[in-house]
């Protein structure tokens, strides 16, 4: 049973035929909702109004970090950024769904931190599309995991929540426990470039399934929101000293510059 995938807390959950009766049973009641309102939809989405705030990135975006490339006309040459091309990141390729802002943080933190988790189906969509290349040429997923006492108090990985779904519709193994937090970090949000990678620094180690599972192979790490990378960098590299062929990074969304709205 899975730590990181919920297993431990689904196993106090109800049967699946009692859930799929109570489930169709709601559903006649009360119809189902719009994620971000208490508008009725049949689409389990979002409502036009907050559709239409999200910026979802759209080619041509940087190879490397999935920040989108700003021209004018003509024919662009480069697949990186100057950045990524100065100093690229442990893990190959990113991709993310959305750019960080008002609209699209509302969503997240609703989903990170206020137990609503049927925003992993939603986000898990969006990744499928912007990070359709990587999907295809990944041999496995993993997410991000959460150190087990974060997960005690927050009862669900949101990263996890993103790859089950997302593993599932690619048919591409998925491997929730591969990464263990070794130990706990602080929070992310406030600090520097430096601080950051300071904070994770030798955070995450590979489980001993995870090293027989990732061998040899191309890795899809999935988390949420993607600032200055260091989070990512950190797993990249506890799965490529264990053999990972590859790792490539897939999340909701990224800031426009690592100092923007930190999380």
């Amino acid at each position: 049973m899975s730590l990181q995938d919920g297993g431990w807390a689904r196993g106090l959950k109800a049967a699946p035929h009692l859930k799929a009766f109570g489930r169709a049973l709601a559903n006649v009641l009360l119809p189902p909702l719009a994620h971000d309102s208490r508008e009725a939809t049949a689409s389990m989405g979002l409502t036009p109004d907050a559709w239409s705030r999200v910026v979802f990135l759209e080619d041509p975006v940087c190879d490397g970090c999935g920040a989108a490339f700003e021209f004018d006309g003509g024919t662009f040459a480069e697949t990186k950024c100057a950045a990524c091309l100065t100093k690229p990141y442990r893990f190959d390729r990113a991709r993310a769904a959305c750019v960080y802002d008002e609209a699209s943080r509302g969503l997240i933190l609703k989903f990170k931190h206020g137990d609503q988790q049927q925003f992993g189906p939603l986000f898990a969509r969006w990744i499928s599309r912007s990070a359709a290349p990587l999907i295809a040429e990944a041999d496995a997923i993993a997410p991000v995991p959460l150190h087990p006492a974060r997960l005690l108090g927050r009862r669900f990985n949101q990263a996890a929540e993103i790859a089950r779904p997302l593993a599932r519709a690619a048919r591409r193994e998925y491997l929730p426990d591969a990464l263990a937090r070794a130990r706990a970090t602080d929070s992310q949000g406030g600090k520097s470039g430096r601080g950051r990678r300071e904070n994770v620094r030798g955070a995450f180690v590979m489980t001993e399934a995870g090293r027989l599972k990732v061998k040899g192979r191309r890795i899809l790490l999935v988390d949420d929101v993607l600032t200055t990378g260091a989070t990512a960098e950190a797993c990249a590299k506890a799965l490529i000293e264990a053999g990972a062929r590859a790792v490539d990074l897939a999340v909701v969304a990224r800031v426009r510059t690592a100092r923007e709205l930190p999380i």
